[in-house]
Formats: structure tokens, C-alpha cells, sequence
């Protein structure tokens, strides 16, 4: 299993589906956490997606589990170059080097990872721009949303895509700096007034345009008619705005006594002290809405007091409010999580947890959490049990049971094979409705689903032994006459003089006898020694070095086999291997 997904996240990391082979090696190594190439290939779609941290995290399990494999440390080496590390890159791939002289892959590596540090080395703070690190700061998208001019900017998804880029990498922001966007946060960040298109040519995309041909150019001037504009309507006065030195310290310093609230909360958590907890989480996201785990926090808390509605409200409050801030998907995965938890709980009916199975679900879209998808598991198998117990009602079985008898009588056999599985639904131990069942799949020479029906039969009441009819009709129409045998003789230890049972044992010890005379034709015992060696019991009897040196003696050894005939095990394994066509007595 753990082959095959990873086979799965291989497939998908060629096809550059990067996210769904995370999902998948992350399946295999749930299978096989000791598997160092699995953490390996992960390592590789986390940094195919520029998530450098997780991908260092790969990196260094794969050369824990495996430290004489250069190839680890190729990904090691890689990782920390995307994170900018790049005296730790270069000494990374040296170690590999070291296990691997002749890597090309790792010489191309230590290469490039000399050359990233030594360009490093000659550029100001921040990587490839001074201004790198001003993107950089707990408030930047605080302020870009406050400020008139920029905060449209986080409506357009790839300008978000940008900013995220360069709060990774500062070092990417000369990448973005000719777009007119970055240019203006820049200077919001900055506090300096940079001119830039207008904020309607920025939102429509017209800063983009290319510049107008000659023919445009040379048109004339509009007419003085068409130059006259409106005037504007006089603006309110805006109220000064706080200096932006003073608001990040206030805001510094909410947010570090909300962090002293949130740890005395955590500390009454773990006393049980509930109700103090809740008013210390409460402090913490009044002073500091921000951070969404003040409510997950206090979610956990009503979660262990039976508040469950309370739960949910701040677990959805935290997810909405995670959104806007952007937060770690780790947190909102675990708001929704708590969610799920939540319903499990008030759940009654099978219908209840399909809102539980749902916040799991979407849980599991944002961070593929071991715990989440246990609770979601969890989750379906106790709704179909539920599902399973609400149909249940024997009576309206019996009453599909007695439809498909009808059906049965008048040979209508995959119609009465549809009223005894409804009947089998609302009534899953009706012995009755398994035999029934079983008939019919035999009268259609569907013998393997007859079998197992029978099977079940026995399994449900073992002293119904129309069980043991059934199953060894079958096993007789399979050519398994000495398993038919058996069966026929279980049945008869439960009702001796059941003479069904007794016919069946007539028939098939005739078609034993017939096979040890060597009445059988050269197209039927071939036909039946093909099967009999498909039987795993007759394989194992072939391949015991002792039974093999047993039918050697009795070809070439006559007295010897005669010794070995007053060992019963021997030969009743003998009497097996007769039954089954695989050898004949003359």
C-alpha cells in the first residue's frame, strides 16, 4: 500500500501536481514512516512550491533515517537555499559530496549554493533590495489594508500572490518592483508619497497597457467641449491620521499581553479550571484579534465543558477571521477540526454527521493533519452504522423475504435475488434470506457468491443446516468433492438423519470412488487435477518436502510407502490428494 501511493505522489510530482503528491507520499509514510526516499520525494514537492521550511523539515528526517545517502543531502542543500541559508547549503552538499564524489547533481548544487553566498555577502540586508525587510513586519498587511490607496491591492489575487513571495523571500521584491502596486505599498511602508498610476488604471490593469502607437499619438487634442469637466464635490476633511511609530508600539504591546493571557488561560486549561480559562482566552482576543488561537483556545475549552454550540461559534469565528488575516492554514485546519469534534459530539442521528464529516473534510484542504483524517474516518464508519441500525426492521424483511420466494417459485431468480438483499438490509442476520439468497446465485451458476452466502449462513447459526446443504451443493457443482464431502458430514453431526444431507454425501462419495478407479475420462481428470491444484491446502501438501519424498516411495519404494501408511497425518494427507484427483490408487 505504501508502494502504491508513493507510486501515486511520482506520478503526480511529473505531472506538477505538487499539492496532491504531498497527499500522497504523506499517505505512504503514514504506512511506512521508517522509508527515508518518501521523505525525501516529499522534501521535493514542498520545495517545488517554495515551502522551503517544510521541505527543510523533509530534508533532515530523510538524512536522520538514511546519513550515508547523498542524496539527502542534496535535498538538504536545496531547502536551505531556498530559505537564503546559504553557508548551511554549501556545507550541506559538501557533505554529500563527501558520501558521493562523482553526484553531478550535488556538484551542480555546492556550486550554485558558493555563488548564492558569495553574492550574499556583497548585498545590503534584506537579499537583492535595501527594502526587503520592511515587508517583513507583523503589521504589514494591517497597514496596506488601512491606507485608501492600497488597500483595494488585496482584492486582486495576484498582487496577494506577490506580497506573499516577497514576505518569504525579501530578496525577491526586485522580481515585483516595476509593477506600480508594489511601488505604492513601498511607499505606504515607508511612509514617503511615491507617484504612481491612479488607483482605477491600477484596478482595471491599464498601468499594464503597452505605450499608444504613432497613429494614436498624432490624433488631435478633444475639443474644449469634451476637455469640461464636472467639478468634484468638496470632500469631508479626513481626520489626521495616528502617527505610525505610536500605533505599532500600542499594537506591540496589545499583543504581547494578549500572549500573557493566553499562557495564564493555558494554565488554568490544564488545572481544569474552565471557567477562569474562558476569561483569560476572552482578555486575549479582546486586546488582540489577530491571533485566531485565542478562540481555538477557548473552542477547546467549550468543548471539554459540553458547550458545544458555544464551540462551533468561535471555531467558525476563527476560521472567518483567519481568512482576512491571512493566518497559518495549520490554525484554521485545527478550527475546523474542533468543529467537527464538536458535532461528532451532539451527533444523534446519521443524518447529524454529515456536518461533522464536512468541517472534516474541509479541515483536511487546508493541512492533510494524521489526527484530522483519523476523526474523519471515524466519522463515516459511525454514520454508516447508524444508517445500517435506522433501516433496520425485521419485519419489513421477512415481508421482502416472502416477495422473493415468490419470485424464487416462479424462477424469476435475479428478481428474488433483489427482494432477499432488501431483506438481507433490513434484517443483516436472516439466516433465512443468506440460504434463499445462495439458491439463487446457484440456480444462475453464479457458484462463488452462492458460496460465500452459504458461508455467511453458517457463520450467522451454525446449526442451521440448510447452511451445510447449500454450501456443499455448491462446492459438488465446483468439482470440490472432497470439500463437499466434509461439509455434508458437519451437517450431518447437527441433524444425523437429515436426508438431503445424506444424498449429498452418497453423490459425492460415488465421484470420489469413480476418480480412484480411474473412471474418469483424460478431459474431466484433467479438468479436476487443474482446480485441485489451485486449492492452496493441496499446494501445501505438494510442496512438504516429506509428503514429496512419501509419493516418490510409493513409485519407486512399495515398502517403504507401506510404513509410511501407519502414520494417519501421512495418510490422510494421502486420502486428500486421492479425493483430489492428484493421485490415483490402482
Amino acid at each position: 500500500m505504501a508502494d502504491e501511493a508513493k507510486a501515486k505522489g511520482n506520478a503526480a510530482f511529473s505531472a506538477g501536481k505538487f499539492e496532491e503528491a504531498i497527499g500522497h507520499f504523506s499517505d505512504a509514510i503514514k504506512l511506512a514512516p521508517e522509508n527515508h526516499v518518501l521523505y525525501s520525494n516529499r522534501s521535493a514537492s514542498y520545495a517545488s512550491l517554495q515551502k522551503y521550511e517544510e521541505a527543510l523539515e523533509d530534508a533532515k528526517k530523510t538524512v536522520e533515517l538514511k546519513a550515508d545517502w547523498g542524496k539527502g543531502y542534496s535535498r538538504l542543500g536545496a531547502a536551505y537555499v531556498g530559505l537564503a541559508e546559504h553557508e548551511e547549503a554549501v556545507n550541506a552538499y559538501k557533505k554529500g559530496l563527501e558520501l558521493d564524489p562523482n553526484n553531478e547533481a550535488l556538484k551542480s548544487g555546492l556550486a550554485d549554493a558558493q555563488a548564492a553566498a558569495s553574492k550574499a555577502s556583497r548585498m545590503p540586508p534584506g537579499g537583492q533590495s535595501p527594502f526587503g525587510t520592511i515587508f517583513q513586519g507583523p503589521d504589514v498587511w494591517v497597514k496596506i489594508s488601512n491606507d485608501p490607496r492600497t488597500k483595494q491591492f488585496l482584492s486582486q489575487p495576484d498582487f496577494v500572490k506577490m506580497l506573499q513571495d516577497v514576505q518569504r523571500s525579501p530578496g525577491n521584491l526586485n522580481r515585483y518592483i516595476n509593477d506600480p502596486r508594489m511601488m505604492q505599498v513601498l511607499g505606504v511602508l515607508l511612509g514617503v508619497n511615491i507617484q504612481t498610476p491612479s488607483a482605477e488604471d491600477m484596478e482595471t490593469g491599464r498601468w499594464n497597457d503597452e505605450a499608444d502607437t504613432p497613429a494614436q499619438s498624432s490624433r488631435s487634442p478633444p475639443k474644449a467641449a469634451e476637455q469640461k469637466k464636472e467639478p468634484e464635490p468638496k470632500k469631508e476633511p479626513e481626520p489626521e491620521p495616528m502617527d505610525q511609530t505610536d500605533e505599532d508600539k500600542e499594537k506591540r504591546e496589545r499583543k504581547a499581553q494578549a500572549l500573557k493571557e493566553k499562557e495564564l488561560g493555558n494554565d488554568f486549561y490544564k488545572k481544569k479550571q474552565f471557567d477562569d480559562a474562558i476569561t483569560h482566552y476572552t482578555k486575549a482576543w479582546e486586546l488582540y484579534d489577530e491571533d485566531i488561537s485565542f478562540l481555538t483556545n477557548r473552542a477547546a475549552v467549550y468543548l471539554e465543558m459540553g458547550k458545544y454550540e458555544e464551540c462551533v461559534q468561535d471555531c467558525d469565528k476563527a476560521v472567518e477571521r483567519g481568512r482576512e488575516v491571512h493566518a497559518d492554514y495549520k490554525m484554521i485546519s485545527r478550527a475546523l477540526t474542533r468543529k467537527g469534534t464538536a458535532y461528532v459530539k451532539i451527533a444523534k442521528t446519521s443524518k447529524d454527521y454529515d456536518i461533522a464529516i464536512e468541517a472534516f473534510q474541509k479541515a483536511l484542504t487546508e493541512h492533510r493533519n494524521p489526527d484530522t483524517l483519523k476523526r474523519l474516518n471515524d466519522a463515516e464508519r459511525t454514520k454508516k452504522e447508524l444508517e445500517q441500525q435506522e433501516y433496520y426492521d425485521p419485519t419489513l424483511g421477512d415481508e421482502e423475504r416472502e416477495k422473493g420466494n415468490e419470485f424464487f417459485k416462479k424462477a424469476v431468480y435475479p428478481d428474488a435475488i433483489k427482494h432477499y438483499t432488501e431483506a438481507l438490509r433490513r434484517n443483516p442476520s436472516d439466516v433465512k434470506a443468506y440460504s434463499n439468497r445462495a439458491a439463487c446465485y446457484t440456480k444462475l451458476g453464479a457458484l462463488p457468491e452462492g458460496l460465500k452466502d452459504a458461508n455467511k449462513c453458517i457463520e450467522l447459526d451454525p446449526k442451521f443446516v440448510k447452511g451445510y446443504s447449500r454450501k456443499g451443493t455448491i462446492q459438488f457443482f465446483m468439482k470440490e468433492y472432497d470439500k463437499a464431502l466434509e461439509t455434508y458430514q458437519v451437517g450431518l453431526q447437527h441433524e444425523p438423519n437429515n436426508q438431503e444431507l445424506m444424498d449429498g454425501v452418497q453423490r459425492c462419495v460415488s465421484q470420489i470412488n469413480k476418480m480412484n478407479r480411474g473412471d474418469l475420462t483424460g478431459d474431466e481428470l484433467k479438468e479436476r487435477q487443474a482446480k485441485s491444484m489451485q486449492d492452496p491446502e493441496i499446494q501445501g501438501i505438494l510442496s512438504d518436502p516429506v509428503m514429496r519424498q512419501v509419493l516418490t516411495d510409493f513409485q519407486e519404494n512399495p515398502k517403504s510407502a507401506q510404513e509410511h501408511m501407519k502414520n494417519p497425518m501421512v495418510m490422510g494427507k494421502i486420502q486428500k490428494l486421492v479425493s483430489a484427483g492428484i493421485v490415483q490408487v490402482r
